[in-house]
């Protein structure tokens, strides 16, 4: 078993081996390269199914009992200072390599359907397989700067697939701003690290929380200087995992093709975070500031998420913002001190949020044999409904999905939705107020979602409806426009794009990765029951012991089904809201609005988080640079063009005196002498 360990540096390498091989034939011999399609995807996804087979017999290794095993070199030395790399196996990283390796396989399966008729398809493998190398290789890291190098190159890959469509403007655009957002994090991670070292001489997780507390017992280091060490250090998780106030970029990554969605969206890059939060969880313990911020920062952000997600039509999007709102329990929960139950949930909505995310993958692809290839109007629900008919599989696996995000036993995010909230009544009522709210309202948008998309009659042959998305206002008298418009709207789906009248289900390559991804989304939850938590005896925080006896022991019936009974009953009512709005229509959604206008408005608006960044910092910055070029064009310049003026001047001027002949030399020393005289004589 010791010989698992030896080759556990292969889980990161063996992608990065497969990326590095079909990008330099894609430089080298691009045009043979890209003909070998299915093959390089065959060797790109055998390379991390031999990852994710390694992955699973480490976790199976650690479950048997095996200590923690490191390895480390020397990779930098001057004088006391010694900075290592290498890797580490604990139960934490067998648990995210099992869950990083399981998803990124399931998506690169699914890719070779959704991808199959992009001429970029062997250039997106390379990228997947980039990124899913960094990624790994981030978890295995045993220390802060190892951490930060991969932290770095996760970054790079998504600017890389957000932008996979690079000659879209909205694509590439959202690229920027997700590596512009997350680099303001990047660097508050950075000064955080290099703060703690100067105070510890450590980047080992363990040594820096044990030094960083001793220094603050002890007066040599301030309470407060330590807490604003481990803040910004959390801003770097506040920006990949997509926490207000740096969430702005997780929408507009949408924009990138929707494996990409399911990969860096549910459970790698984001939950990269969460990750962190736990690796520094030594740290932060002991800094009741810090937990405070982690823990708010949590709430704000499941709440936003939630709220903003209600009224959202782009199906990827809504998505997204349930995503944010998701991650949002996870931080408030490693806030509250809820670490098991914060990396429960992790690893529980990473399968059911990447079946969704694929799931919606699904209904876009179907939706583009009708609609044409125009995001505008294949990822609109409004244009969906009854694919239910259409996307049988898609439809039942999107329900389970929906089912678990909701928290309704036995389906896995009850189990864990439910740790989260009954720790965080324990640790703040007010907390588990705003997650208690949260969770009807998760109910409420994702069963709209579902409503929406998949019951009721398929909207997308209907002119009418395609002229509002597509945001055409017409006038009383506007009849020869309408008609036009309808006109150039059902040419655009026939001739080029949209060839048919009805959607259809996906391949199977596509349809397998949901039905797999089904299985834990719906029995995964059963390792954490309350009952016999499996989980917390195998994941719990650093310094903690953990006894399923003693805990089945004092397990207490009664405040388990209270708890349980009032996040389901919340989640009950967002669903029966939901039917009545979107399935039996007996409540008129757009009356509702009209009657609370500006609260719609505010969610419709993404709280207008943009409009006051736009307004802030891309504006203002705009107005203090031309203020700069201002000052450049009339102070700096001026001095110069006034300086070189009087050299000129000065020079022309002394040429004159410049004769040859010694008398005007003498006349001009004999009047300096007598000028001089007459100033001295007078003073």
């Amino acid at each position: 078993m010791e010989a698992i360990y030896q080759y556990a540096w292969l889980i990161p390498v063996l992608p990065l081996a497969g990326a590095m091989l079909v990008g330099l034939g894609l430089i080298s011999f691009n045009k043979f390269t890209n003909q070998l399609r299915q093959l390089n995807a065959v060797f790109i996804v055998s390379l991390l199914g031999a990852a994710m087979f390694l992955s699973f017999a480490l976790l199976w290794s650690q479950f048997q009992g095996h200590a923690p095993y490191s390895y480390y070199l020397d990779w930098a030395a001057a004088g006391n200072f010694h900075l290592k790399m290498g890797f580490t196996i604990d139960h934490l990283t067998a648990v995210m390599l099992a869950i990083v390796t399981t998803v990124a396989f399931l998506v690169m399966i699914y890719t070779d359907g959704y991808m199959s008729h992009d001429p970029g398809y062997v250039r997106f493998y390379a990228y997947l397989s980039l990124f899913s190398s960094s990624m790994l290789g981030l978890v295995v890291s045993p220390n802060l700067v190892q951490i930060y190098i991969f932290w770095e190159l996760v970054g790079m890959c998504s600017y890389l697939l957000i932008g996979f469509w690079y000659d879209r403007k909205a694509a590439a655009d959202a690229c920027q701003k997700a590596f512009v957002t997350n680099r303001v994090g990047d660097f508050g991670l950075l000064l955080g690290m290099l703060g703690i070292y100067w105070a510890t001489g450590s980047f080992e997780f363990d040594v820096m929380g044990e030094r960083l507390q001793s220094l603050v017992e002890s007066g040599l280091l301030s309470g407060a200087l330590a807490a604003l060490f481990a803040v910004l250090v959390f801003m770097g998780p506040v920006a990949k995992s997509a926490q207000v106030p740096l969430h702005v970029w997780l929408p507009d990554a949408m924009e990138g093709p929707t494996p990409i969605s399911a990969l860096i969206h549910a459970a790698t890059m984001v939950a990269a975070g969460v990750f962190l939060i736990a690796r520094m969880y030594p740290v932060f313990e002991e800094i009741p500031t810090a937990m405070t911020t982690i823990a708010w920062t949590g709430a704000a952000t499941a709440f936003v998420g939630a709220t903003t997600a209600i009224t959202q039509n782009d199906i990827k999007k809504g998505l997204a913002y349930s995503t944010m709102s998701q991650l949002g329990y996870m931080v408030m929960a490693m806030g509250v001190g809820a670490y098991t139950a914060g990396l429960f949930h992790l690893m529980t909505h990473a399968y059911f949020k990447a079946m969704l995310f694929l799931g919606s993958g699904s209904v876009i692809h179907g939706m583009e044999g009708v609609v044409g290839h125009d995001p505008v109007l294949a990822q609109d629900m409004r244009m969906m409904g009854g694919l239910r008919k259409y996307m049988p599989f898609t439809a039942i696996t999107f329900l389970i999905g929906t089912i678990a995000i909701c928290g309704i036993p036995p389906f896995a995010g009850f189990w864990s939705k439910d740790e989260i909230l009954g720790s965080t009544f324990a640790a703040n009522p007010v907390l588990w107020a705003i997650g208690w709210i949260t969770a009807g309202i998760t109910a409420f948008y994702m069963f709209r979602m579902y409503f929406t998309t998949f019951e009721g009659e398929f909207r997308g042959n209907d002119n009418q409806v395609r002229q509002e998305v597509l945001g055409f206002n017409f006038g009383p008298g506007a009849m020869d426009t309408r008609e036009k418009a309808a006109i150039a709207l059902e040419h655009d789906s026939h001739d080029g794009h949209g060839h048919a009248h009805e959607p259809h289900e996906s391949p199977i390559t596509m349809v397998l990765p949901l039905v797999i991804l089904a299985i834990p989304s719906m029995l995964i939850g059963f390792v954490g029951t309350p009952f016999a938590n499996y989980f917390e005896a195998f994941v719990h925080a650093p310094g903690e012991h953990f006894d399923m006896v003693e805990a089945a022991a004092e397990f207490n019936l009664p405040e388990f089904a209270v708890m349980a009974g009032s996040s389901v009953g919340i989640s009950l009512l967002g669903i029966t809201l939901a039917s009545l709005m979107y399935l039996s229509r007996k409540i008129d959604a757009k009356a509702i609005a009209a009657k609370i206008t500006s609260l719609y408005k505010l969610s419709k608006n993404k709280w207008y988080f943009d409009e006051i960044y736009d307004s802030l910092f891309v504006q203002g910055s705009r107005r203090l640079a031309r203020q700069v070029m201002e000052v450049d064009l009339k102070v700096v310049d001026g001095v110069v063009n006034i300086t070189g003026l009087l050299t000129l001047l000065s020079g022309e001027g002394l040429k004159y005196f410049e004769t040859g002949r010694a008398q005007f030399y003498a006349l001009i020393v004999f009047a300096a002498v007598l000028v001089g005289a007459i100033v001295f004589g007078v003073t």
